[in-house]
């Protein structure tokens, strides 16, 4: 794709975001989109985000669990990046019917960091040497792309689904707790709706990051200090609406929780 097809594509994204409405699939309409096109769109649509005051508070890797890729069909890791505007409190209502068309939310485990990693070369004990603590989370995925008919581009061009996002408020050392073997429990509205373990997310959590740092060290991005990752859901994505209220624990770790307005 050229530059101004690729500018003219993460514009249209962005605009659909903005609007609330739904576009047909890249993939439908540029049958030559490749994956490195759709990393450029979707580098055009969070400088189209930056440009109306956001900013970049983390990264998140997607499409992680075999839970997750059986549902949209989608067999290999994303990622995207966070901004001030995703980011909501625990027990702050999540104003889905206002920001997102298509939300489906997740459990996941958030790295925060203490330290830069910059790959490639980065293994999981540099991964946890550099995170300060890991926290319960609620990402709130969202697709611009219609009833979520997404190819890899698809959702890679899409700023990998991002959405919205809760952390906990309890807050704990990577190292006083096994990440790949730790439970999830996943309720909705009072009723258990999924479990999963950390092994769930190519194996642990940890690697997830790890393959961030590598695959994001090959364009020179570094994931920063003080930067929120989120490494990935542990269970299915479970679609929601107003008026829901979701809660995760994870062993270990903790809880949080998001009611949805």
């Amino acid at each position: 794709m050229n530059k101004e097809l690729i500018q003219s594509c993460g514009d249209e994204l962005y605009q659909a975001m903005i609007e609330r409405r739904v576009i047909r699939p890249l993939t439908e309409r540029h049958a030559n989109i490749t994956v490195e096109d759709a990393y450029q769109i979707s580098l055009r649509m969070l400088e189209r985000r930056l440009a109306a005051g956001e900013r970049i508070i983390g990264k998140k890797i997607g499409v992680t669990s075999k839970a997750v890729q059986n549902m949209l069909n989608v067999h290999q890791p994303d990622f995207g990046y966070l901004t001030d505007k995703m980011a909501f409190n625990q027990g702050e209502e999540m104003p889905i019917s206002q920001m997102l068309m298509q939300p489906r939310a997740e459990g996941e485990i958030a790295f925060i960091l203490k330290k830069d990693l910059l790959g490639p070369g980065i293994t999981n004990a540099d991964v946890l040497a550099a995170t300060d603590c890991v926290m319960p989370c609620f990402e709130v995925v969202d697709s611009r792309i219609e009833n979520w008919q997404i190819k890899i581009q698809d959702t890679v061009a899409d700023n990998a689904s991002c959405g919205l996002f809760v952390l906990g408020d309890n807050a704990v050392s990577p190292t006083q707790v096994d990440l790949a073997t730790c439970g999830m429990v996943v309720e909705k509205n009072g009723s258990i709706i999924s479990t999963g373990a950390g092994a769930a997310a190519l194996g642990s959590p940890v690697n997830c990051v790890t393959w961030l740092a590598n695959t994001l060290g090959h364009f020179g991005i570094p994931l920063k200090a003080g930067e929120v990752i989120l490494s990935g859901s542990l269970v299915p994505l479970e679609p929601v609406q107003a008026g829901d209220f979701m809660s995760v624990s994870i062993g270990g770790i903790g809880s949080a929780s998001v009611r949805f307005v």
